[in-house]
């Protein structure tokens, strides 16, 4: 185990900075999901956008995870990916 790893575990130990990472880690996974299905199918930005109804800039925001999108733009971004959304509580 690398000494990042040793320190994120011990870190993670702190419940305050648990879920701040925890929250980071699925603000991420979200952007890195929109990111591979819009270049699987071959979406640019802009067209990706236009299909949703919001702006290009607002999908680079997404996908750099600086935008937390709602869950009304989350599905209408499925929608224009051609996803399906699923949410599950753990």
């Amino acid at each position: 185990m690398s000494d990042y790893q040793k320190h994120l575990q011990e870190s993670l130990q702190n419940p305050e900075f648990a879920e701040a990472y925890n929250d980071l880690e699925a603000q991420y996974a979200f952007a890195r999901e929109v990111i591979a299905a819009r270049i699987a199918g071959g979406i640019t930005q802009a067209e990706l956008a236009q299909r949703v109804g919001t702006s290009q800039a607002n999908i680079s925001k997404i996908e750099h995870g600086t935008l937390n999108p709602s869950l009304a733009l989350v599905q209408r971004i499925a929608s224009g990916l051609g996803k399906s959304l699923f949410i599950s509580l753990k």
